[in-house]
């Protein structure tokens, strides 16, 4: 199921810079979250295994069953949301996985999502939004008027945007010293920046729904991108210094 992914020399550097200890495997299958006896593979290539566990009370009644899953002592890697490339702390040393669904897409791009995986778990931030929103996750249900898997998006699009004020200015570090990693990042910026400029007609014409508009606009983030509103709010340092307090406050300012 696993193989150690060997890294391109700019890769190695950045995983040198922030997470040196940590574990790069391609995945020989795609998965949103890996089912229990693969996730338990993981304990023979990591020195041990630290499952994470939080409150059930965090959580409200309808939550999906996975993020129930997810807070338990469960040995929950991977969860909807987390991309072509995921990483999880909760081994020892950290580990980063490249999804099987990478296959066909350019090397430099495949290269960067590592490289950018490779950055968050060197930040020290949340492995998960659950963890970052804490018993705040209930006031981000109250104040959105979704339902449980609809909020689930948000909420891990609002971490997205958080994760992402603080890895772009690693991304922008790279220009000089890792040149086709920094071309790869503002590459697909360039890409997604026409698809960001038709959100609002998108979401005036009710040809999308909030969430997927939430999941594309904090994606942007990372690259430095012009947001529509209510999503430009996010691209600030207070959200960055305040965090789960001010991603509620924002929902609750939107739908109020």
């Amino acid at each position: 199921m696993f193989e150690e992914r060997t890294l391109p020399e700019d890769v190695d550097a950045v995983r040198e810079r922030n997470a040196p200890d940590a574990l790069v495997l391609d995945c020989a299958s795609d998965f949103e979250s890996l089912a229990p006896a693969q996730a338990e593979d993981l304990g023979l290539l990591a020195e041990s295994l630290d499952p994470l566990s939080y409150p059930a009370e965090w959580l409200p009644d309808d939550a999906p069953e996975l993020l129930r899953r997810f807070a338990s002592s469960d040995f929950v890697v991977g969860m909807p949301g987390d991309g072509s490339v995921a990483w999880t702390r909760q081994t020892v040393p950290p580990t980063v996985l490249v999804k099987a669904r990478v296959q066909g897409s350019p090397d430099d791009f495949v290269d960067f999502l590592i490289a950018e995986a490779l950055v968050e778990v060197g930040s020290g931030d949340p492995e998960h939004f659950l963890e970052f929103f804490g018993q705040r996750y209930l006031e981000l249900d109250a104040a959105l008027p979704f339902d449980s898997g609809s909020v689930y998006q948000i909420a891990a699009a609002l971490y997205d945007a958080y994760l992402g004020l603080y890895t772009r200015e690693a991304f922008a570090d790279w220009e000089d010293e890792r040149p086709r990693l920094f071309e790869a990042w503002r590459d697909a910026g360039e890409r997604i920046e026409p698809r960001l400029e038709g959100l609002p007609g998108a979401m005036a014409r009710d040809e999308t729904d909030f969430a997927d508009v939430a999941e594309f606009a904090c994606s942007a983030v990372k690259h430095g991108l012009d947001l529509p509103a209510p999503f430009a709010a996010l691209d600030t340092l207070a959200y960055r210094d305040h965090g789960a307090a001010y991603a509620v406050k924002w929902a609750e300012k939107t739908f109020e």
